[in-house]
């Protein structure tokens, strides 16, 4: 697509999947972008996410399909465990939206690919935040933590669940939901005894394991618990230690994750909580991805959510230059079933997902072995097909 001369300026916050989409999308579409990112440099690492649903779509519209193919963790299927390894039961994995997608990959990976194909011209700026927002009727100007100002026409807002800019404009807006549950992520070596498989183990006290190939020739392990301790706000040297304590007793992989979390250097521990808001946009200002509608690992989809947000944002401002109080609110209606959809968790989820109890262990046993079966295999599959909608994306001008 040609891109179209203009002279309008976005800033966007954040450098991970929404604020790159994003990025792409105004560029692509005449915008003049900075992109503000804390981080001292790009970040590559992290965990799995996956590209589902119309995301696909948005991914083949720039062209970056088999880019991102190419950057396949590697994994082909995910099975549950016991506790010597031994698989008890087989998720189904038929089409490009089973629990191993087919777009899986790292993190990292996905957003240096966007990163790498971005049009000419977008300005990046590492190590900065933003410290304050006037909003005003022509323009909004940013303060950045280096005492520098940017003026815009438009604010992004996509720095992550815990966005601090998101807070300090929409303030009150702001509902956080709490699940309860613990997860810690990080990259640990390979060995022998990994396959190509996503391995789920889980025991008694609401403790789950997960160990995942990479495409990097390591594994990336998660530990995650119910109704526990909150170690986010703990140093890492105490976090592990509690992490420790807790997953003593935990069986299988627990003791060889817990070491090669000790020597990792990319564990990141998270409390698992949803956003939910009423409006995604207030003046010259907009939330984009996790900012405005965290859906945690427990609904999924989130790198699928932010990448559609970034086009769809795009296309619309496009569609109605003139008029962004109407672009802005067409974005958000046709984001908003998607977001909605991926989160409305079954009540008491996290009650079934991490038994505590022997019993509960078994119970939760017996329905995984009912629900991987061949009769409701099909129906098992649908439950991961998310950022899936029969409205097709809203076009860019020509």
């Amino acid at each position: 697509m040609k891109q179209v001369m203009s002279s309008r300026r976005a800033v966007v916050s954040g450098a991970s999947i929404a604020g790159l989409s994003a990025a792409y999308w105004l560029a692509r579409t005449g915008w003049d972008v900075t992109v503000i990112e804390r981080a001292p440099a790009f970040r590559d690492g992290g965990q799995n996410v996956d590209v589902r649903g119309v995301a696909r779509d948005v991914l083949t519209r720039m062209d970056l399909f088999d880019a991102v193919k190419a950057q396949n963790t590697t994994e082909t299927g995910t099975v549950l465990v016991d506790a010597s390894g031994a698989v008890r039961a087989e998720l189904p994995s038929e089409g490009p939206d089973g629990p191993t997608a087919e777009l899986e990959v790292l993190r990292g990976d996905l957003a240096r690919t966007i990163l790498d194909h971005l049009p000419g011209g977008v300005v990046f700026r590492y190590g900065e935040q933003i410290e304050d927002v006037d909003d005003g009727a022509d323009d909004v100007t940013v303060t950045t933590s280096s005492g520098g100002s940017l003026r815009a026409d438009l604010l992004v807002v996509a720095e992550g669940v815990r966005s601090a800019t998101r807070d300090r404009i929409f303030g009150d807006a702001v509902e956080r939901r709490e699940l309860g549950i613990t997860m810690v992520f990080g990259t640990i070596p390979r060995t022998a005894s990994d396959d190509d498989r996503w391995r789920w183990y889980t025991t008694v006290g609401g403790r789950q394991i997960h160990l995942r190939p990479d495409n990097h020739g390591t594994t990336r392990a998660i530990l995650s618990y119910a109704r526990g301790e909150d170690l986010t706000g703990l140093d890492r040297a105490d976090a592990l230690t509690r992490l420790r304590e807790r997953y003593a007793d935990a069986g299988w992989e627990a003791e060889r994750v817990l070491d090669g979390f000790a020597e990792s250097d990319d564990v990141y521990l998270d409390r698992l909580t949803q956003i939910r808001m009423s409006t995604w946009h207030r003046g010259r200002v907009v939330l984009a991805g996790d900012a405005g509608w965290c859906v945690t690992p427990m609904g999924g989809g989130g790198a699928s959510l932010a990448l559609t947000s970034g086009y769809v944002l795009a296309a619309y401002l496009a569609v109605e230059p003139g008029d962004l109080p109407s672009a802005l609110t067409r974005y958000q209606e046709w984001m908003r079933p998607l977001v909605d959809d991926v989160q409305k968790l079954p009540p008491g989820i996290e009650h079934f997902a991490y038994p505590q109890t022997r019993l509960g262990l078994a119970a939760r046993e017996l329905f995984d072995t009912v629900l991987t079966s061949k009769l409701l295999a099909p129906l098992t599959a649908k439950l991961t097909q998310v950022a899936d909608t029969d409205r097709s994306l809203p076009d860019l001008p020509a």
